[in-house]
């Protein structure tokens, strides 16, 4: 059915909460752009004069193709070589979302993402519809074919899911920014000690690598261990740079409204570390290496201005 130009407008009004709502979802920007084009495809199949709603219509449409990719994609999960991370968003990408509210911010983090995982797939549904865009339960309910008791209770399990893997209080920008510029220091003084004053009793560091880019399959875990990580990481090497196939920069930003470093080589993006940060250190890093999930990374990169690099590895 040839889709009218009000309904293309309509449609393209709708398509950067639909983008953000699928990522959140899927943790993947390429799925929830496939999730946001399927959804298209549905509209575009429509009868839209009997649409009453199309914002309402358009997010019904598109989580029930996000709960059938959630469904597949713990399937491939289990196969998945190493650690699974989410795609990571770089500061002004526009897929990630409403940032009015410390909910909204707080529901695209890296580290949330990452609880996420945990929950089951109506859970992650519930959390995200109603944490992140405010919708109210009736709503999600009409959504997922369930009572408004029914998602309310789904509400606050995953709510307590995700509390009880994130207890950290966050700080400001600016001390976040300080932080990281000690730690960058810290990182590039080949000693352990100044690495293990900056961190939490019990930070970890993962990665992903996807099986194309070698990463260790289990979290470092404990102060020492991940400063002993990191100490190897930044110390320079003909090895390391034969291995990455040059000397990359690294740049300081943010990815997922939380401090990140970003290391770019020839203008690629070939790896972003997400840290969290809290009052007491840093507890956490996170790091995305995969190629196949720094496509948009590397595309946001390109079209933004980031100046020199802090330093250049290797």
């Amino acid at each position: 059915m040839a889709l009218t130009v009000n309904d293309m407008d309509r449609f393209k009004a709708a398509m950067p909460r639909l983008e953000a709502i699928a990522y959140r979802l899927l943790g993947s920007a390429s799925d929830a752009e496939d999730a946001v084009q399927d959804t298209f495809l549905r509209w575009q199949a429509a009868d839209t004069e009997r649409i009453e709603v199309p914002e309402a219509w358009l997010t019904k449409v598109l989580t029930h193709l996000c709960l059938n990719q959630l469904t597949s994609a713990r399937a491939r999960r289990e196969t998945y070589v190493g650690q699974w991370l989410p795609e990571p968003l770089l500061a002004g990408d526009p897929m990630l979302g409403p940032a009015d509210t410390a909910e909204q911010r707080e529901s695209v983090s890296y580290a949330v993402l990452a609880l996420m995982e945990r929950l089951t797939p109506n859970e992650r549904v519930v959390y995200v519809l109603r944490e992140a865009f405010g919708h109210p339960h009736r709503r999600i309910a009409e959504i997922l074919d369930i009572t408004e008791a029914a998602s309310q209770q789904i509400f606050h399990r995953a709510k307590k899911h995700v509390a009880e893997g994130r207890t950290r209080t966050e700080v400001d920008g600016a001390a976040a920014r300080r932080i990281v510029d000690e730690f960058l220091a810290a990182a590039t003084s080949g000693r352990t000690e100044p690495l293990v004053r900056l961190l939490t009793g019990d930070a970890i560091a993962l990665g992903d690598g996807g099986g194309k880019v070698p990463a260790r399959t289990k979290a470092f875990e404990g102060a020492l261990a991940v400063a002993t990580f990191i100490r190897g990481l930044f110390k320079p090497g003909r090895a390391k740079r034969a291995l990455v196939g040059g000397s990359p920069g690294v740049f300081v930003t943010t990815a997922n409204n939380t401090p990140a470093l970003v290391v770019v080589l020839d203008g690629r993006v070939i790896g972003v570390m997400c840290m969290e940060i809290g009052t007491d250190g840093i507890a956490a890093f996170r790091s995305q290496a995969n190629p196949d999930k720094l496509a948009r990374a590397t595309r946001h990169w390109a079209a933004s201005d980031h100046g020199e690099p802090l330093l250049v590895m290797f």
